[in-house]
């Protein structure tokens, strides 16, 4: 899968959760500060990023990911 295929995954996945115009969904958007994502948001996330792709994300990498273009790189670089 290509980064912009993940991009592309990962940017619909934000529109449904946090009710946000696509336009708005860049690889600088970062959960915390742009969407004020909670610890609870990110975990839902992080688990929702494993579905989607399948993927393992170890809570300590889950912890580094902080902007979409992060999660982008991570999965693109952990793709079974």
């Amino acid at each position: 899968m290509t980064k912009e295929e993940v991009f592309n995954k990962i940017a619909d996945i934000l529109v449904d959760r946090f009710e946000i115009d696509r336009t708005k969904v860049t690889n600088e958007l970062n959960f915390k500060n742009d969407l004020d994502a909670d610890s609870i948001d990110i975990v839902e996330f992080i688990l929702e990023l494993e579905d989607t792709f399948g993927a393992d994300i170890s809570d300590e990498d889950a912890e580094k990911l902080e902007t979409v273009g992060e999660a982008v790189d991570y999965i693109t670089a952990h793709q079974s």
